[in-house]
């Protein structure tokens, strides 16, 4: 499994507007919603919020991977942030997260959607590709580094 499998060029966020741990997940729940992904934007934001509060999903370095299961899903889907800026999202280092890969799967998907997790987080571990991804210039930059066409 590579990391572009579950990737969709239009679920890719080139500059979050969103500035709080809320705002940026609403946004990328809303991007899915409006790709026609049938989803209640507020439940599937409540499943990610309820996931936060058990712990933060802004793992450090820049990093936050945010997920949640929803039973109205049949497929994983990935939606991919950047903040050219930083967000507070709670990150375990207590710095700001620039790179957002929220990954919402079906209730029963469980083990495919730790596969995509532990694939994401493979990824991110490389110091290279998530410099480059945070200095990315603009989307089109941002998807050849993500290999999305």
């Amino acid at each position: 499994m590579i990391i572009n499998d579950n990737l969709d060029k239009e679920l890719v966020l080139f500059e979050l507007e969103s500035s709080d741990k809320e705002g940026v997940l609403r946004e990328m729940v809303t991007v899915l919603n409006a790709k026609g992904v049938k989803l209640d934007v507020e439940t599937a934001l409540k499943v990610l919020m309820t996931r936060e509060k058990l712990g933060t999903t802004g793992i450090g370095d820049g990093i936050a991977i945010p997920h949640g299961k929803l039973d109205c899903l049949e497929d994983i889907f990935v939606v991919v942030g950047r903040s050219g800026s930083g967000i507070d999202f709670e990150a375990l280092d207590g710095e700001p997260c620039h790179i957002f890969f929220m990954v919402l799967a079906p209730d029963q998907g469980a083990g495919t959607h730790l596969k995509v997790l532990a694939q994401i987080s493979r990824q991110l571990k490389d110091a290279t590709f998530r410099e480059a991804f945070k200095n990315a210039q603009n989307q089109q930059e941002l998807l050849n580094l993500l290999n999305i066409t």
